[in-house]
């Protein structure tokens, strides 16, 4: 039986030409990666998954953030493959999910989401958001609690310090210098599909969106990763997102800035794989 080669894990922080090929695969089928369209809500919406390993371990969400898709992801997906299914769906307008008539805000993304995960009749899953997708994850374990099991906030976005368009840009200007530059085609190939105005409108309802009121609400156990180089998410906006949660944990990863879930996915993956196993002794006993 031929088995299918996987990219090798890189240092953390780092961007490779192999796995840059990965992110920009779909639609067609690459490292055991394949894509899927569902009609969610009236929308034609597009997930890129893996296999089911066939371990009994509970499905592993990815939730990408406002600029981006799927691609930038499906490092961290690679990894977690290994023992989880994993689904990586693309929100309405971004990736190669359909643009609705307007830009979603917070809420409405979350809605779509809790209606993909009924589409899709999945059990309770892990879901981890990157950045505005971290925004969505946490609203998600608030307001549809029911459908989460563990929620994973990597590089969260949402610091009150930063409720500015132009703060937020300067930070995010700031972290370009410190991420790998291999990473850039998938940006300018996520801002072409969702459009310009769709991603200052996103940014948009960012700025306004008030997390903090979703974080306290969030009863599923909690991991926080960032990178130690992160500028978009300082130490203090970190630890006070772990502080509103009851049960959180949080993990800094060496050498990772605002992508670490990019450019760090074993080291992101392992501690997902953590707070799985602690959960799942919880709901064991």
């Amino acid at each position: 039986m031929s088995r299918r080669r996987l990219p090798t894990p890189t240092p953390a922080g780092r961007f490779t030409m192999a796995e840059l090929r990965l992110a920009m695969a779909a639609p067609q089928p690459a490292a055991g990666l394949t894509s899927e369209w569902r009609l969610v809500d009236g929308l034609r919406t597009h997930t890129r998954r893996s296999p089911d390993p066939g371990t009994g371990a509970p499905p592993v969400v990815l939730v990408h953030g406002l600029a981006v898709s799927h691609r930038y992801l499906t490092p961290l997906a690679v990894a977690l493959a290994r023992t989880h299914p994993v689904y990586l769906p693309d929100l309405p307008g971004f990736g190669l999910t359909a643009h609705p008539a307007g830009t979603y805000d917070v809420a409405q993304h979350t809605a779509h989401l809790a209606a993909w995960l009924r589409a899709y009749r999945l059990p309770r899953v892990c879901v981890l958001g990157h950045s505005f997708g971290a925004e969505v994850a946490a609203a998600l374990a608030a307001r549809h609690p029911e459908t989460v099991r563990a929620l994973v906030l990597a590089g969260p976005t949402g610091d009150p310090t930063a409720r500015s368009r132009p703060t937020l840009l300067g930070r995010w200007l700031v972290d370009t210098l410190r991420e790998a530059k291999a990473q850039a085609p998938i940006l300018l190939r996520d801002v072409w599909d969702a459009g310009p105005r769709r991603v200052a409108a996103t940014l948009s309802y960012s700025v306004g969106n008030a997390i903090e009121a979703d974080l306290v609400r969030v009863e599923a156990p909690t991991l926080v990763v960032t990178g130690a180089r992160d500028p978009v998410v300082p130490p203090a906006w970190r630890d006070e997102v772990a502080r509103l949660i009851p049960h959180a944990r949080t993990l800094v990863v060496p050498g990772a800035a605002h992508n670490v879930a990019t450019t760090a996915p074993a080291e992101v993956a392992a501690g997902v794989r953590r707070l799985i196993a602690d959960t799942s002794r919880v709901h064991d006993g």
